[in-house]
């Protein structure tokens, strides 16, 4: 998938030459070498082995619309993380300036007028733009040739609207600054679960021309296995290490994240009447100007109150329901456990062991 990815991104960057090379110098060749230079490829992975568990032909024409539509998902990957940057104002996206700083710095040095951070931000909004206008062009590539659809166009209209509805209950939970453990799950399922794994499960076994039975229990995966990437993510957004989540440490505490682990966190310790851990929950959640040693005291109070532990526990129960479905899916075997090997990677879930084998990485 790489090599195509790459060679039909080169093709758009030459077209976005022929209309001006400003842009294509400024947005387009940025937004391609965005896309190119890393990734997990999680969700074309999921969509690629979706297609050939539910049957899909590991050869061509089929294989190369089968990897068209899942390199179209990294372009679509590719806005959400130009956009989201955006909104949550993360200086950093893979180890590196994120691409609205980019466009700040390159406003700065060329000492252009007006505001850099403003000419930052309409320029990765531009950004995002163009990413899916590419990964709408890139879909309808992988699915021009078929008689007729399978369902995958559904999948692919449904992912969108739901991406968006996920950001923006997000968005406004953030602003409400009242949330609970069950609305948390719910803007995880719209913005995470079902673009990450849900739908590109469904639109693989869509491509394949799978059966309803198959189909739904693709999705039924999907939804567990994208809830629990979630979760993880959430636990790694307060004890990950920067070098390998990639982002700052505390990055969620910092930006007051209305995530299911902290508002289970708060839930536990109100419970609990845990007064020490609401006191440093108040302190430090939400705090722009977030210290190392008050991040410390967020954490020690999250797993005092047992938030830690129930939200990995929740993970291994996701991903134990996730192979479950996808053991009653009537799939090729070599495939389904390619899912299934997908799913624990994703989830960092290590396969047939007891919760204490499951990764606890902290501090």
């Amino acid at each position: 998938m790489e090599a195509l990815l790459a060679s039909w991104l080169e093709d758009r960057v030459v077209e976005a030459a022929s209309l001006d090379e400003v842009f294509c110098d400024e947005v387009a060749r940025p937004v391609a070498d965005f896309v190119l230079r890393g990734g997990k490829r999680l969700r074309a992975s999921f969509l690629w082995w979706g297609w050939r568990a539910a049957g899909g032909p590991g050869r061509e024409p089929e294989a190369r619309g089968a990897l068209k539509a899942a390199a179209s998902l990294e372009l679509l990957q590719a806005l959400a993380l130009i956009h989201d940057d955006v909104m949550d104002r993360s200086e950093t996206r893979r180890g590196r300036p994120a691409l609205h700083v980019d466009f700040a710095a390159r406003h700065r040095g060329a000492g252009m007028n007006g505001s850099p951070e403003v000419f930052g931000t309409s320029g990765a909004v531009l950004a995002g733009d163009l990413a899916l206008m590419w990964a709408e062009d890139l879909f309808a590539e992988a699915t021009r040739e078929r008689a007729a659809p399978r369902g995958e166009d559904v999948g692919w209209r449904a992912m969108r609207a739901e991406m968006v509805a996920g950001q923006y209950l997000d968005l406004r939970t953030q602003a409400v600054g009242a949330f609970s453990p069950e609305s948390a799950l719910r803007v995880a399922a719209l913005k995470t679960a079902a673009y990450t794994v849900r739908r590109p499960l469904g639109m693989g076994a869509a491509l394949a021309g799978a059966s309803t039975h198959t189909r739904r229990c693709l999705e039924a995966a999907g939804h567990s296995a994208g809830l629990a990437f979630q979760l993880r993510d959430d636990l790694d957004g307060v004890f990950g290490d920067p070098a390998a989540t990639g982002k700052p440490a505390g990055e969620d505490v910092r930006e007051g994240k209305a995530t299911h682990l902290a508002a289970l966190a708060w839930q536990r310790a109100e419970a609990r009447e845990d007064h020490q851990a609401l006191e440093v929950m108040r302190r430090v959640f939400a705090d722009s100007h977030l210290g190392a040693e008050a991040l410390q005291e967020y954490r020690h109070a999250l797993v005092r109150v047992g938030a830690r532990d129930a939200v990995t526990e929740r993970i291994e129960a996701l991903v134990k329901h996730a192979t479950t479905e996808l053991a009653g899916a009537r799939l090729d075997s070599d495939a389904a456990q390619r899912l299934v090997d997908l799913v624990h990677a994703a989830t960092r879930v290590v396969p047939g062991a007891p919760g204490a084998a499951t990764d606890r990485r902290s501090t």
